[in-house]
């Protein structure tokens, strides 16, 4: 079965969300410091955002590992 994503950007304010689902969950830190992560309570991944997306452009892949509890 396929699992639907929803994708939002903000322009104004230079912000791309993607979650992979609409369960509540909350924000926490990654290592990379334009990404943070939505997981629940229980430490699943539930989607991740960037911040200041625009600065990316023409630059190499950005990385950021998104861990599980």
């Amino acid at each position: 079965m396929a699992q639907q994503v929803k994708i939002w950007f903000d322009d104004e304010g230079d912000f791309l969300e993607v979650r992979f689902s609409d369960k509540s969950g909350f924000m926490r830190e990654t290592k990379n410091d334009a990404v943070m992560e939505r997981v629940d309570e229980d430490g699943n991944i539930l989607g991740f955002s960037i911040m200041q997306v625009s600065r990316l452009a023409g630059q190499k892949p950005l990385v950021a590992e998104l861990t599980p509890a």
